[in-house]
């Protein structure tokens, strides 16, 4: 079989899928789209006929980029256990850096936290490792994306600062054109947010000019 050649455009992002974390997961796709890289998600398939696990494994082999977060250490209030999909999911992707052939092994992997240090206490395998911390600022996470972004793949792109000011602008426009759709403006499906940021940057130039 051939080797399966990374996207050096695909951005895939590991990250909590709960309501607290959203906003910083709508942060880091915008910042992904606006810096001209492709947002992939286990959320952008929904395919009964495929295992969650078979598309991480899909999503991950044609990715060149990784965005890794383990905000998420804290027990579930109903189980009473943590979430263990983020650091498994950073473990494949690091995996298939390791051991792949020479497409995979051109991975290059940001791992943020809210704390730089806080793995210590629950992943201490990642010793020595640049973990970049947000603190749980969507807008700090915003700019970590796009400075790593700029470092790794090399391209010119727009500043953190212009970055961040043109997402203030998104997000003020985004309740009207939630609306327009008929959605919540809290609770727009992945594949619907990614589709309205995409047609935003398009049609909303001045927004962007000024910002």
């Amino acid at each position: 079989m051939p080797a399966v050649q990374t996207s050096t455009d695909d951005v895939f992002i590991n990250c909590p899928f709960d309501d607290a974390f959203a906003p910083t997961f709508r942060a880091l796709i915008f910042a992904i789209l606006v810096c001209g890289f492709r947002p992939r998600s286990a959320r952008e398939l929904d395919d009964g006929g495929q295992t969650r696990i078979d598309k991480i494994f899909a999503l991950i082999e044609q990715c060149r980029y990784g965005i890794h977060d383990l905000s998420r250490t804290e027990l579930d209030a109903v189980n009473n256990l943590p979430r263990f999909n983020m650091p498994l999911e950073l473990g494949l992707f690091l995996g298939a850096k390791r051991y792949g052939g020479k497409h995979q092994k051109a991975k290059r992997v940001l791992i943020l936290d809210v704390e730089q240090f806080r793995y210590q206490r629950f992943i201490s395998d990642l010793a020595g490792m640049d973990i970049h911390e947000h603190g749980g600022d969507p807008g700090r996470a915003l700019r970590e994306a796009r400075d790593w972004l700029a470092n790794v793949s090399r391209r010119e792109l727009p500043s953190a600062d212009r970055v961040q000011r043109v997402y203030e602008a998104f997000l003020a426009d985004l309740p009207d054109l939630a609306a327009e759709l008929e959605f919540d403006p809290n609770r727009i499906p992945y594949v619907d947010f990614e589709r309205i940021v995409g047609r935003w940057l398009i049609e909303a130039p001045a927004a962007i000019g000024a910002a």
